[in-house]
């Protein structure tokens, strides 16, 4: 959410951001709905002043004796409260005008965000190890699990449709050994507090992290109008919801583990085979709520968290810096990890780490007290992939794949496997 304030004094700024974007200009629109919202109120004003005198009046005209004058100040002041009844309605009709046409608008890019209009202008950050050399053609994963008898898509389809699988003995073990470690990481080195969220939500939560009302098609809402969540970053972020945090509180990280649900609106024939793009999927999920000071410093470091957990599993990898038309909804910039497939010969997005200033915390309404002001300010929020586990487990599978269709389990998870060094097919 955009303060309007901000936009009445910085409208060239404003228009300007959006246009980084590719949006049209609309602080002039904007402000218009604010003048409007801003009369409503003035008369509104009046109109209570005037009643106020008003009382005044009819008890010195009763203390008079002048009943006529009293019964003629009495009906002004009953057609002032029906004036100021429809005033009030009017009033909260403004309000939601405006509220809703700023909660329609993107978060703002940051000055240092490359320009472009889609993922061809992002910029290359990075990157970390090399391409492995194979001696063999390397399998995309879903030929790997399919050919050992552990991953299973029709079973899926059979149970609940497209975009469904169904793991295995090992392979359903090395998943959830994924998410364990990733977990146990950034708990145990990165000072996350681990956290385990429902995974309903009310409409205020979705609306909060700015996924509503522009992302509606792209959730799973159930019959009772609770929603899905597509990411642990709304229950993680909205647990600052409508509170006032001390300075000393800050920074606050959190962690998850937990099922994201999608719908996949709009993906149509892409990565239709595999476990790339599903309905359900598995994530570790990294949230910081932090100072206006400290977001681009924590924005780095939770980078650096995000970034740890492919080098543990030493998989190959690029970080990229989004361009102005990438990012995301709420983000005002965005890195994205793209780590390497060697069966599919490409580099995947597998996390996005984003800072996005005061935007969420608006519609959220969170905010912290500084040690030496007496008002309280907006915290700035973040959130990142810490990763995906399904995407993790297709880079592993692809990367430590053999010759013989097998899959040597990386050092860092052998101890979550119960010791196993290799998934090989069984019976």
């Amino acid at each position: 959410m955009h303060d309007i304030r901000f936009i009445r004094e910085n409208p060239q700024a404003f228009d300007d951001g959006l246009a980084r974007r590719g949006l049209p200009a609309q602080a002039e629109a904007l402000i218009a709905l604010d003048e409007k919202r801003r009369s409503v109120i003035t008369g509104l004003q009046a109109a209570q002043e005037r009643r106020n005198a008003l009382s005044r009046e009819i008890g010195e005209a009763k203390k008079a004796k002048d009943e006529a004058r009293a019964g003629a100040l009495m009906a002004e002041v009953a057609a002032l409260k029906e004036a100021m009844q429809a005033g009030e309605t009017a009033e909260r009709a403004a309000i939601a005008e405006l509220d809703a046409a700023l909660a329609a608008i993107p978060n703002l890019p940051k000055a240092d965000v490359p320009d472009g209009p889609d993922e061809s202008a992002n910029v290359e950050r990075h990157r970390h190890g090399d391409k492995r050399a194979y001696g063999f053609q390397p399998k995309e994963h879903f030929d790997l699990g399919e050919a050992l008898g552990q991953m299973d898509f029709e079973a899926a389809a059979k149970l609940s449709g497209a975009r469904f699988v169904v793991l295995k003995g090992q392979l359903a073990r090395l998943e959830r050994a994924i998410g364990q470690f990733m977990i146990d990481l950034h708990t145990g080195e990165h000072g996350y507090t681990e956290v385990s969220p429902p995974l309903l939500v009310r409409d205020e939560a979705v609306y909060g992290v700015g996924q509503l009302p522009k992302f509606e098609e792209d959730l799973f809402r159930t019959t009772d109008d609770r929603w899905l969540i597509s990411t642990a970053e709304v229950p993680l972020t909205n647990l600052v919801r409508e509170s006032i945090l001390s300075e000393e509180e800050l920074p606050k990280r959190f962690t998850a583990l937990t099922p994201c649900f999608r719908s996949e609106a709009g993906s149509a024939g892409r990565d239709t085979r595999g476990m790339l793009r599903q309905h359900q999927f598995s994530k570790v999920e990294l949230v910081s709520i932090t100072t206006p000071e400290k977001s681009s410093e924590e924005h780095e470091r939770m980078l650096a968290a995000a970034e740890a957990v492919l080098k543990k599993l030493d998989l190959h990898y690029r970080v990229v810096t989004l361009c102005t038309g990438d990012m995301g909804f709420a983000s005002q910039k965005t890195y994205d990890i793209e780590v390497w497939l060697p069966g599919q010969g490409a580099y995947r997005e597998i996390s996005s780490c984003s800072v996005c200033g005061d935007f969420q915390a608006r519609r959220m309404r969170a905010r912290y007290r500084p040690k030496d002001a007496k008002e309280p300010r907006f915290v700035h929020t973040l959130n990142g992939s810490g990763t995906a586990v399904g995407r993790a487990l297709i880079a592993v599978m692809e990367t430590w794949q053999n010759e013989d269709g097998s899959i040597t389990v990386p050092p860092v998870l052998q101890g979550y496997m119960g010791g196993i060094t290799r998934i090989e097919k069984t019976g």
